[in-house]
């Protein structure tokens, strides 16, 4: 059976629901904002529009209310704005940040889980989005195969 993005979606979010309570840290609320901004700028841009709609569905997201919607912006943009000045370096700074979970990985799953649902949000969660999740799992230690990427 093939990998089904909403069936995914559906199922992560009620698993992080339950779980989320115990990740209030911000190691993963760190995590959880580089895995948004390195979804939206996937294709090497941070397009104004991705970057506006990504930022709605964090501070939309049932899962993340656990933190301060305003510490939230102001770290997603934070990272954002480092893609937009150094793409390459940035994003190894974002997956550095992402890394730091390797020793948790429940949180580190949390924030793949995260990053699969901000990517599919559209309905497309398309080749390089899912390279970029690909990457995070590679940082945390995680093997890809488990998310069907």
């Amino acid at each position: 059976m093939g990998f089904n993005l909403k069936t995914f979606a559906a199922n992560a979010t009620s698993d992080l629901k339950n779980r989320v309570g115990k990740f209030k840290n911000k190691d993963f609320s760190d995590a959880c904002m580089a895995m948004s901004a390195l979804i939206s700028a996937a294709d090497g841009n941070v397009d104004a529009a991705e970057r506006q709609k990504t930022a709605a569905l964090i501070v939309n997201n049932d899962i993340l209310k656990i933190f301060p919607a305003d510490d939230l912006r102001a770290k997603y943009d934070e990272y954002c704005n480092k893609l937009t000045t150094d793409y390459d370096f940035g994003k190894v700074s974002l997956i550095q940040t992402i890394s730091k979970l390797r020793t948790k990985p429940d949180q580190a799953r949390a924030v793949i889980q995260i990053g699969i649902i901000i990517g599919g949000s559209d309905g497309n969660f398309d080749v390089k989005e899912r390279q970029m999740v690909k990457e995070a799992c590679f940082a945390t230690g995680l093997n890809p195969t488990e998310f069907d990427l």
